[in-house]
């Protein structure tokens, strides 16, 4: 028996058209899934769509926003009259605004918080019934090394994952009973067009000041990459992780068990 394989299992990845949340499907795909994933657009969802007919992953997409409990609800109906019943919960699509606190306005606090939290909840609430029904089910929230830490202009975001981390401990706690699995996955700073232009070399040709922090913060010596974080959803999706529950698996190449170099050496 292979606790990895997914064979069979309907996943659906939220906001996994391209990144970190493509990435994840990918892995669940190769371990056997069956994948559904939603974007809140059109052109998002057909980007996605190509993306995993190149990989040769037979996905189907939705529009839907999950932040419309509503909307979720009519394409989770679909999904189970048309693919199956959820299996997997991966709870990735989110947003982050850069902005002192100060500065940001209570809207756009709101509207991360909203995306990144209250989503997360209403995708829960919608998979959960159907997972107690077929007696199994995992749920994996993608959460932040700001579910942990602060830094400057997340006010939002730190806010809204470090309640997720906490949403994640409470569905265990609520469902655990129910053989239900709700964990976490923390990534660290990865390598993704999002990111890039943290790492562009400056006009001298020199690093980009941010990069080389972060390299300088990770003992790995390198950003991660999405591919980084295929095995860690893989283990948590499968019956591998039936007794793992309510727990946030940080994959950040080690910034949170490392102090940081010593500036006097």
């Amino acid at each position: 028996m292979n606790e990895f394989s997914l064979d069979g299992k309907v996943a659906w990845v939220t906001g996994a058209a391209y990144g970190i949340g493509l990435a994840i499907a990918r892995g669940l795909a190769k371990a056997g899934a069956k994948i559904v994933f939603n974007c809140s657009r059109q052109s998002t969802v057909d980007r996605g769509l190509e993306a995993y007919k190149a990989l040769g992953i037979d996905a189907k997409g939705y529009v839907c926003d999950v932040t419309d409990e509503a909307a979720v609800k009519a394409m989770l109906a679909d999904v189970e009259a048309t693919v199956g019943t959820v299996d997997i919960l991966v709870n990735n699509a989110g947003i982050i605004k850069r902005v002192p606190m100060e500065e940001m306005d209570v809207d756009d606090f709101r509207r991360v918080v909203d995306v990144d939290l209250v989503a997360p909840f209403i995708c829960a609430k919608a998979v959960i019934p159907g997972m107690i029904k077929k007696g199994h089910g995992k749920i994996i929230n993608i959460c932040s090394m700001m579910s942990e830490l602060g830094r400057e202009t997340v006010s939002a975001y730190a806010a809204a994952k470090g309640g997720l981390k906490m949403l994640t401990r409470n569905i265990c706690s609520e469902y655990g009973a129910a053989n239900i699995q709700c964990n976490g996955i923390g990534p660290g700073y990865i390598a993704t067009e999002q990111t890039a232009p943290l790492r562009e070399l400056q006009p001298d040709g020199s690093r980009n000041p941010f990069d080389r922090f972060i390299i300088s913060k990770t003992p790995a010596g390198r950003w991660g990459t999405p591919e980084d974080l295929m095995g860690p959803a893989v283990f948590l999706a499968s019956d591998a992780s039936d007794f793992v529950n309510g727990h946030i698996l940080y994959v950040d190449g080690g910034i949170l068990a490392y102090l940081g170099k010593n500036p006097i050496e």
